[in-house]
């Protein structure tokens, strides 16, 4: 092997272990158990879709319920680089969710929304 055959190859190895650092550290189960109490759903009655990852770790994905609720969800999880740097001190974020209609459109507002209360703000959303 030349000098620019091994310069290329650590290169290489570099790319892959920096990338590496970037991806989220959070299991499936994790993402579980924060996605269930964000909805409000015991583990095990919904479904996890459509998961990708931005660069930094945030973790995007949809939830189907049982029932038919459509939730789009996201959450940060620490990357392997952060992880390293506080020696496995980063915590994952709490999950965040956002309910969505059967259909994938926005779920209508509960009637009543404001606690009873309407005002002009509630009125021109619709919620009340």
């Amino acid at each position: 092997m030349n000098i620019l055959t091994k310069g290329r190859a650590t290169a290489s190895l570099a790319a892959v272990l920096l990338l590496s650092a970037c991806a989220a550290t959070i299991d499936d189960s994790g993402i579980e158990q924060r996605t269930s109490l964000a909805i409000g759903r015991d583990v095990g009655s919904f479904t996890i879709s459509e998961r990708s990852e931005e660069t930094g770790g945030r973790i995007n994905y949809t939830v189907k319920a049982r029932d038919g609720a459509v939730f789009k969800c996201y959450l940060y999880s620490a990357t392997g680089f952060q992880r390293a740097m506080t020696f496995g001190q980063t915590p994952h974020s709490d999950a965040i969710c956002t309910a969505f209609g059967k259909g994938g459109g926005a779920a209508p507002a509960a009637p009543g929304a404001g606690g009873g209360q309407c005002n002009a703000l509630l009125k021109a959303a619709g919620r009340c």
